[in-house]
């Protein structure tokens, strides 16, 4: 019973190491794979099948198995490599999960189709894919030379990120437009990012040149109002007309929109209402408004309430006469949007303190938007030189205009007499 018993062992042996020999040769081991596949295994490093079978009975020697092991270890790369390239070129890869089926080890016993493959029989694909592997190990001198492309960051607070990867704020910047300015202002940087430079940028910056608009002021209008590079062209030229119809020279056209970037964003209607209010609220006549209107552009701009309020100071705190009010205008624009506490300020002191009646102030209205800081160490050095005298019927008559607009230097030689450095000991007492 016992010689029985050793014999069906025996018998057991051999029908399981033919079996693995059949696994493991190329057409069975083609067959494996697919099923591995099928079943979401993917091949890796080959593994040993569980010899829970060979552990049963009488085996061979130790020393016997590990010839054995040795034989089929230089075997087992170049099978999974094998069973690698296979798998990526199946159609199933995705149909089942990955736990529905067992690991798969390959027997211990060494068989014919288990040899290496040729080196003429490698796949050159799988040489390719090798080299792509991310846990390949690359020399430094490779690693040094991958070039990784610069990402493009999702979300920024400064321009400045973009600028390398954007044409458009590539071509700005050289244009002279200062990004600082615009990413301050909100959703600006978002728009120019979307802007194609060939195809939205260029078409507006060449129109502005053909209005007369000097290349120097095209990143100065571009950084204060980069809307216009939205606006349509039509729309644009029609605004231009409309200033060139009301018999505003083409280089005025030009200087006025160099100096108000704001002007063509406006349409005709209001660009028209608003010569017919300061035609209306001043009285004055066309060529006087288009005179007004050149010298200080944004008035076609901005609000109109500033304008309200200082004609109403002009009128009721300061007391000056509509035809006074008038010339000031025509002579300084900037009274109309200049701060109304610094214009009363200065006329307080002018009038009060200088005691400038109305009439001179409305002759040299240059005062009015003079350094009330100037005026007031200028006016105090003369006082105590004893030459404040600001009436034009006595002698030693010092014009306002020569006060506020002269440099130190002259203002000390030829209206106070007195050195520079005399001056500015003064300055220091005050």
């Amino acid at each position: 019973m016992f010689i029985l018993s050793i014999m069906s062992m025996f018998s057991a042996c051999a029908k399981l190491c033919l079996r693995c020999r059949g696994l493991l040769s190329p057409k069975n081991s083609t067959h494996l794979h697919c099923v591995h596949v099928q079943h979401g295994v993917t091949v890796g490093k080959p593994s040993r099948i569980s010899n829970r079978f060979l552990s049963r009975g009488n085996h061979t020697a130790a020393q016997s198995r590990l010839n054995w092991k040795r034989q089929t270890s230089c075997c087992y790369d170049y099978t999974a490599k094998y069973l690698t390239t296979e798998a990526k070129e199946s159609k199933h890869t995705d149909d089942v999960h990955r736990t529905d089926v067992p690991e798969y080890k390959p027997a211990l016993v060494p068989t014919v189709a288990a040899l290496p493959l040729p080196q003429s029989q490698i796949s050159v694909d799988l040489d390719a894919d090798d080299r792509l592997s991310a846990l390949e190990e690359i020399s430094d001198e490779e690693a040094v030379g991958i070039s990784i492309p610069p990402s493009i960051p999702p979300a920024s607070v400064s321009l400045q990120d973009y600028v390398d990867q954007s044409e458009t704020l590539t071509k700005l910047v050289q244009l002279g437009v200062s990004l600082w300015k615009l990413e301050r202002r909100p959703n600006v940087g978002s728009m120019l990012l979307r802007l194609d430079f060939n195809r939205d940028v260029a078409p507006c910056l060449l129109f502005l040149k053909e209005i007369g608009v000097e290349d120097s002021r095209l990143g100065y209008i571009i950084s204060h109002n980069p809307f216009i590079l939205s606006e349509n062209l039509e729309n644009l030229q029609a605004r231009v007309n409309y200033l060139t119809s009301r018999k505003f020279s083409s280089e005025t056209v030009a200087s006025m929109v160099s100096r108000a970037p704001y002007l063509l964003n406006f349409s005709v209607k209001r660009l028209d209402n608003r010569l017919g209010f300061f035609q209306q609220q001043l009285k004055l006549s066309a060529s006087n408004t288009r005179n007004v209107v050149a010298r200080l552009p944004r008035l076609l701009c901005g609000s109109l309430e500033p304008v309200k309020e200082n004609l109403k100071v002009c009128e009721i705190e300061c007391g000056f006469k509509q035809n006074e009010i008038q010339h000031i205008v025509i002579a300084v624009p900037k009274v109309l949007t200049a701060s109304k506490r610094k214009l009363t300020q200065i006329f307080d002191f002018v009038h009060n303190t200088m005691k400038v009646p109305h009439h001179l102030i409305t002759k040299f209205p240059q005062v009015l938007n003079s350094k009330f800081l100037r005026l007031r160490e200028r006016h105090l050095f003369l006082e105590y030189l004893g030459k404040a005298q600001y009436d034009p019927d006595l002698p030693s008559y010092i014009s306002l205009d020569r006060l506020v607009s002269l440099p130190d230097e002259n203002f000390c030689t030829e209206l106070a007499m007195a050195t520079l450095e005399d001056f500015y000991l003064f300055q220091k007492t005050l």
